[in-house]
Parts: C-alpha cells; structure tokens; sequence
C-alpha cells in the first residue's frame, strides 16, 4: 500500500477515539471496585448477623445458609478475622451450650454444680477460648481436681461451631460484570494505540 492510501485509513480511524474506551475503562473499574467493596461489606454485616442470633439462641442456621449462599454467589465475598482467628466465624454462645449439654449428659445433674464452677474458672482462664483444645481440658483438669466422676466430656466437633464460607474467583453480579468490561475496555484502548500508531508509521 502506498502512504496515501495508509493515510486514508488513519483518517477513517481517528473517529475511534481510544479516550472511548479509557473512559469506558475508568468508569467500569471504578464501578467494579465499588460492587467489590460492598460485597465484602455485605458479607461482614451478615456475618455479625450470624453472631448475634447466635447470641440470642435463635435460627442460626437460616443464618448461616443466607450468608453461606451469598458468599458462594458473590467474589470478594470471603472473611478474615481481625483477631487473626481461623477459621472467622466461631459461634462461641453455640459452643457454650454444645459444652453445657454435654456436661449434663455426663454429670447427669449430679455434679451440676461442679461443672458450672470449672467452665466459669475456665472462661476466666481462657477468655477468648473458643476452641475446645483449651477449655474442654481444662474443665476436665478442674474437674478431677475437685473430686469429679470418672466419666468426662467429650471434646465438641470444630463442625458444630467453626465455619468458613470461599467466594468465587468471578461471580456473574455488578462486580463481576464491571469487571469484563473493563478488562475488555482496556484491551481495545491498548489495541486502538498500538493500530493507530502501527498506521501512523506507515503513512509516514
């Protein structure tokens, strides 16, 4: 091709401006980082909703199901603990009654007592231990120590008590959209400059 015609077709190509498509980048990115931000702050709002119905011994498996079933369906989705606490989710009042019912089971209320004053002596030793590997053997310590039966509690399940939902890689949401056409925006502004200039040289 002569260099009149190449710059016939630098003339057709000017009209498809690449500041479309920066544009259209920078508003789709912004829109993706945005739909991320809430989907994890949405994730953490139903999370302390779990918590708190735990609390108050309510439906914690409709909680759960709901926030298990989101994270599942949303990216960026998945918790962290602050605390460093894994896995993030620890249902300590459900772990409470699970170790309770199981003292009772064991004492048959005979010991009843005994049992409330190694669990309380306990909690005060190990005020974050919502693991079993710290406080059930020390219930079963105090217990011995003070003149408890033979039978001891049997250690709780992590199941019962300890959850981690993993959200997707790319999930088809605001967030997951947004984030196709800005990756797509980008590659046709990389492919405009690189056309335009390729055909700039050319015409010359």
């Amino acid at each position: 091709m002569h260099k009149r015609e190449w710059h016939h077709w630098l003339v057709r190509l000017r009209p498809v401006s690449y500041w479309y498509f920066a544009a259209l980048f920078l508003a789709s990115g912004a829109i993706a980082l945005y739909a991320l931000r809430q989907n994890n702050l949405t994730a953490v709002r139903m999370r302390d909703n779990v918590l708190e119905v735990d609390k108050n011994n309510g439906d914690v498996e409709t909680a759960l199901r709901e926030l298990r079933e989101f994270t599942y369906s949303h990216m960026n989705a998945r918790l962290s603990s602050s605390t460093g606490i894994y896995p993030p989710i620890q249902l300590k009042y459900r772990y409470d009654r699970l170790v309770a019912a199981e003292q009772e089971r064991v004492s048959g209320g005979a010991n009843q007592g005994l049992y409330s004053q190694a669990q309380a002596s306990c909690e005060a030793r190990y005020p974050a231990g919502l693991s079993g590997s710290n406080r059930l053997p020390c219930i079963r310590q105090y217990v011995d120590e003070h003149g408890g039966t033979d039978a001891k509690p049997q250690p709780i399940p992590d199941a019962l008590y300890k959850f981690d939902f993993v959200s997707p890689a790319w999930s088809p949401d605001v967030a997951g959209w947004a984030l196709v056409v800005a990756g797509v925006s980008l590659i046709l502004l990389v492919s405009r400059v690189a056309i335009g200039q390729w055909i700039k040289s050319r015409a010359d």
